[in-house]
């Protein structure tokens, strides 16, 4: 009896490549309506500035990031959130490469590299701005230097990068003082030693559920580096004096 031809592999859905254009089309349209909202709320940045804002959604940290960045000129870039999602991830890429940034240091929560994609955001973020570009501790702190020869603009806000449609708050400051303290914080971390490199990151998605569970347990009962390599990145904690 002859064998059946096996079935041509359907084509990838147009319906779905047409919805995910869609998305990254409404995506970028909210995001310029967005970054208008951010410039009308922080209006021209001044020398000794102290602003207070409130937000019910209307933009991001993202946005008042890139806004800052528009009116400060090529500025270096402290980051501290608790999260970035994969397309704040793409929007850092892209100061980079249209020159708005010169450089990053992003401070997240030690559980970012255990989430979902966790991995692949940070090997971008590695792969476009070089290794030892990020560090992790307990932190649920959000704050932004946007710093160079002229202007040393600090964020603090409730939010993490990505929209949210929740009643948010943040102060922006232009202040060397405060910018100072801060990037004492920041360098007290990033001068502890750390082994993250992209090819740690992609050990974590393909780990099985009970590898990643024993590595998981390894690493609160020892300082094994082969638990290490399996959950993605040393569960490292530094001492910090403030």
């Amino acid at each position: 009896m002859p064998k059946k031809k096996a079935p041509d592999k359907a084509d990838p859905s147009p319906v779905h490549s047409k919805r995910m254009a869609t998305q990254l089309r409404n995506r970028q349209n909210r995001h310029l309506i967005q970054g208008e909202s951010a410039r009308e709320s922080i209006g021209k940045l001044e020398k000794g500035m102290d602003l207070f804002g409130i937000t019910k959604g209307q933009f991001s940290l993202v946005n008042l990031i890139e806004e800052c960045l528009k009116q400060t000129g090529p500025a270096h870039l402290d980051l501290s959130t608790w999260t970035i999602a994969h397309a704040e991830v793409l929007d850092l890429i892209r100061w980079k490469e249209t020159g708005l940034i010169t450089g990053l240091r992003y401070f997240t929560d030690h559980s970012f590299i255990h989430r979902t994609n966790g991995p692949e955001r940070a090997g971008l973020i590695l792969e476009a701005f070089g290794a030892g570009t990020i560090r992790a501790t307990k932190n649920h702190a959000k704050f932004v230097l946007i710093e160079n020869e002229d202007w040393n603009v600090v964020i603090t806000s409730s939010m993490n990068l990505n929209e949210n449609r929740r009643l948010e708050v943040f102060t922006l400051t232009e202040s060397k003082d405060m910018a100072d303290y801060l990037r004492q914080v920041i360098d007290d971390f990033f001068a502890e030693a750390v082994s993250w490199d992209r090819a740690t990151f992609d050990q974590w998605p393909k780990a099985t559920q009970e590898e990643k569970l024993q590595a998981l347990v390894r690493s609160k009962m020892s300082s094994d580096p082969g638990a290490d390599a399996i959950l993605g990145a040393p569960d490292w904690d530094a001492d910090l004096d403030l």
